[in-house]
């Protein structure tokens, strides 16, 4: 697993995400990679077939 160190974090913010991870009941290390899993998740799931019939309907083909 890759490790990653983030510098010159705000206190502010720091703050934040401890009170954060009191409240998800972890380490505030397992609430950012949390938050970094849930920043690259995509937001939905594109089929294929859609995508490839809305292209359709957008150059004008049809059945």
């Amino acid at each position: 697993m890759a490790v990653l160190t983030i510098r010159n974090v705000p206190e502010d913010v720091h703050r934040a995400l401890r009170m954060r991870a009191a409240q998800h009941g972890r380490s505030t290390e397992a609430e950012v990679r949390e938050i970094l899993a849930a920043a690259v998740k995509p937001e939905s799931r594109v089929r294929m077939g859609d995508a490839l019939a809305a292209i359709g309907r957008k150059i004008g083909l049809t059945d």
